[in-house]
């Protein structure tokens, strides 16, 4: 059992006894099990398993939470969405929500850090390194996100005591500096991947992930963001891009050089997420570990059960999906886009005790990296399946790499660490196709960057901060409106898509085919026969003999500027609780320095 216990104050912090700490810290299984006690902050209700990673992230230019609609853009859950979020914001204005159990990480991670740094004998035990490293980690993994969704928040980097109980928000710029110290040190202390049986597992932070992460964060703190005094780049002179962009690039090339985890194929990285395969050295970098009864990661992003079927006992999946033209995005060959963007889901209708795939409509899609169906186990809970948040990738890291390398100038060298993820993607000459459009000039790569990296990990929630830092969010999200007015009426790019779609919705689960999404798909004689065969058809543009994919969905994809509105406000019960010291003010209370 844990010695924390929780405290009541602005962000239920647990804290630790003083009795204790010497010999709680000098003991690596203890220790250890006070640094796993960060995770119980992740898994909570409220915190990342049922606020943070079903709401942050969406919705972007191919991302969006099924289905927006204009008329609803008040209630809570789509005012989460839509760039129009208000502090008392009935799904996260509550004490147990997500901003109060990051902090609650925070300081079971402050007290880990303390505690091994007193009484771990960090010199010559390299296991408690290790843990220390884990810890810093941890605490970085948390204070990223809460900047993403919150800009400005206060910084805790020692534990609660009466003279820190309440803060004002600080400039995320120094807590980002913070950061960047702390993971440097944490690199010094983290075992790679498999060099030790501590990283054996992708649940556990290795030095791969700690350069990753320190790759990511420098990329995020050398880009746009929204301050008080508007949407620019920091103008603290050590988060130059140029000096931002060299430690991403350092970072991510010293993690692919030592080669301790490597790609697979695109799809096996997502079943073996499916089926609870934590073993390291994979691509796999770190995951959110949720236990088989905790987490809702498939109920929110992966493919629907509409009901309790031969693959799951829970009826749920599908809460967020792909916007509609993300499928079109993709060559015809990549083979990412059928893992990526599914058109159908499993049906409420049971014959045997068995469901089949349905059809389901153009502005409802599915994420399909994420399926009961490539589980080893049978989800039983009513809301929870147990599925780890992948939190990171080797692709990612890649493709960082490849963009540092072409922000400082050598676009030859970025092309060598993105073909690598084109190359299981692609056939090679289309790769090669590529290679010369984005190796043309710096400005095609970036805008090669940009868009693999929305083909990549479209529904891993990665594309909304990359769209605020390159500063282009609100010119990708004006196109998004565009795109999906053109493909509601094929004209333009969508024009001559077919009217109907047919899928064979026989059982087998590894032979789902679908006919019609794509142009030339509408062949008499093939249509003539998959008919026959019993192939289900549904219209797919018309309903009702209107659009389908309706101007309210359009209209509901945002509706504030985004890059003004990109960040979530404190919310108004810790403003309350606050003693005066957090506000709102201007942009949500953020600072102009």
């Amino acid at each position: 059992m844990s010695l924390f216990a929780l405290a009541s104050c602005d962000m239920d912090a647990p804290s630790i006894s003083t009795l204790d700490e010497s010999s709680v810290f000098a003991t690596y299984s203890l220790a250890e099990s006070e640094v796993m006690s960060i995770h119980v902050s992740f898994g909570e209700t409220n915190s990342y398993r049922g606020r943070f990673l079903p709401y942050y992230g969406i919705n972007t230019d191919i991302e969006w939470g099924n289905t927006p609609e204009y008329a609803d853009r008040l209630t809570d859950k789509q005012s989460l969405w839509n760039y129009n979020t208000l502090p008392a914001n009935s799904q996260m204005n509550t004490t147990n929500n997500a901003y109060a159990k990051f902090y609650e990480g925070i300081e079971r991670a402050n007290l880990a850090i303390n505690g091994i740094r007193k009484y771990g004998n960090i010199e010559n035990n390299a296991n408690m390194r290790h843990l220390l490293g884990e810890a810093l980690t941890l605490r970085a993994v948390i204070y990223n996100d809460l900047i993403k969704a919150w800009g400005d928040v206060p910084a805790r980097f020692e534990p609660n005591n009466a003279d820190n109980m309440y803060l004002p928000r600080t400039n995320r710029d120094v807590i980002y500096k913070q950061l960047l110290a702390d993971l440097l040190e944490a690199e010094g202390y983290c075992y790679w991947a498999n060099e030790n049986s501590i990283t054996k597992t992708t649940e556990r932070v290795s030095k791969d992930f700690v350069k990753g992460l320190r790759a990511r964060l420098a990329l995020y703190a050398g880009g746009y963001g929204l301050r008080g005094d508007g949407y620019r780049r920091s103008k603290d002179a050590d988060l130059a891009p140029e000096k931002m962009y060299q430690i991403a690039k350092q970072e991510c090339e010293e993690v692919i050089a030592h080669g301790s985890t490597r790609l697979g194929s695109f799809k096996e990285n997502f079943t073996k997420l499916c089926e609870d395969n934590v073993t390291a050295g994979g691509e796999s970098l770190w995951e959110i570990p949720f236990s088989d009864g905790r987490g809702r990661v498939l109920y929110t992003w992966g493919v629907r059960h509409r009901a309790k079927d031969q693959y799951t006992q829970q009826a749920q999946g599908g809460v967020n999906g792909p916007v509609p033209t993300l499928y079109y995005e993709y060559d015809h060959e990549d083979i990412r886009r059928d893992i990526t963007c599914v058109p159908y889901e499993w049906s409420q209708q049971l014959v045997n005790g068995k469901s089949h795939v349905t059809l389901t409509a153009i502005n409802r899609w599915m994420f399909g990296k994420l399926r009961y169906e490539w589980m080893k186990r049978m989800v039983t809970s009513t809301n929870d399946d147990g599925i780890n948040w992948q939190y990171m990738r080797l692709a990612d890291v890649y493709l960082m790499a490849a963009e540092a390398e072409n922000e400082l100038g050598n676009t030859s060298a970025a092309w060598n660490y993105m073909k690598p993820v084109l190359d299981r993607a692609l056939p090679s000459a289309k790769v090669a196709v590529l290679q010369a459009e984005y190796t043309a000039s710096q400005q095609a790569f970036r805008e090669g960057i940009y868009e693999q990296r929305a083909l990549e990990f479209a529904g891993e929630a990665l594309r909304k901060q990359d769209l605020v830092r390159w500063g282009i969010i609100d010119q990708k999200m004006a196109e998004a409106k565009t795109k999906l007015t053109e493909l509601a009426n094929r004209t333009g790019y969508y024009a001559g898509l077919p009217d109907k779609v047919y899928i064979n919705n026989a059982e087998d689960k590894d032979a789902i085919e679908v006919y019609g999404l794509f142009w030339g798909e509408d062949d008499p004689d093939k249509i003539s026969k998959i008919t026959a065969a019993g192939w289900e058809s549904k219209n797919w543009f018309v309903s009702n003999s209107a659009n389908a994919l309706t101007e309210g969905n359009i209209d509901g994809l945002y509706v504030n500027t985004p890059s003004t509105n990109c960040l979530w406000p404190i919310w108004q019960c810790f403003i309350d609780a606050s003693n005066n010291q957090l506000n709102n003010d201007g942009n949500y209370g953020q600072l102009s320095d």
